[in-house]
């Protein structure tokens, strides 16, 4: 007899509660957060390219600072809706600035003599350091994500990771197109291209494990 007003006192102070953040900008603004303050750090030691203002105006460069920003945009509005589990989602908004991205290679590609394409793939350094540098960059907003995306529901952990690991390298690798003078499509497109898969399979293996619910 003491149960049924235990329970609807119990409802109505859940109906008072207010309501928490919506998971979007709970889970959004803390990533960027942490985004914005690494590519911050690395920009204030470093510092952006000299010529920016000029090199923006070349469509490659402006296609390296911009195809990776769209990827990240959309890759983490993916990974938002893959934590509700009531919502459906699908890979293939990723596919369009994937596929303008291969398309610009494959452009290149055409138009550069047989022997400038290794010298235009490794550029005037290490593709390593460009790599370690996307990585490091990364590293704090996919931590950020990984944490706050508990909150979420993931029916596939794993993708979700994914789509954190995406979103954060792309966004970095757009930040790190601020330093780097590889304007080359061949250079950056492979390169960028590859920290941001390698985060997305870290990503996944991280989210198999720790958004799993």
């Amino acid at each position: 007899m003491t149960q049924r007003p235990a329970t609807d006192e119990l409802i109505r102070s859940l109906a008072a509660s207010p309501a928490p953040p919506p998971l979007t900008a709970a889970i959004a603004r803390p990533m960027l957060l942490a985004l914005v303050l690494s590519l911050g750090a690395f920009l204030l030691v470093a510092g952006p390219r000299a010529d920016l203002a000029q090199a923006v105006l070349a469509p490659e460069v402006l296609a390296k600072l911009l195809l990776p920003l769209v990827v990240a945009a959309t890759a983490l509005v993916l990974a938002l809706r893959s934590a509700r589990p009531a919502t459906r989602i699908g890979g293939g908004a990723l596919l369009v600035p994937a596929a303008a991205a291969l398309a610009i290679l494959a452009a290149t590609l055409a138009r550069t003599a047989p022997g400038s394409v290794l010298p235009a793939l490794i550029g005037g350094g290490s593709p390593a350091g460009c790599l370690a540098a996307i990585t490091a960059l990364s590293a704090p907003a996919i931590i950020a994500g990984l944490a706050l995306f508990r909150r979420g529901a993931s029916l596939r952990p794993a993708r979700t990771g994914a789509l954190i690991g995406i979103a954060a390298s792309a966004g970095a690798a757009s930040g790190y197109a601020l330093y780097c003078t590889e304007d080359s499509p061949l250079f950056f497109i492979t390169w960028y291209g590859l920290a941001i898969l390698i985060a997305a399979a870290a990503g996944a293996l991280a989210g198999q494990r720790l958004l799993r619910w």
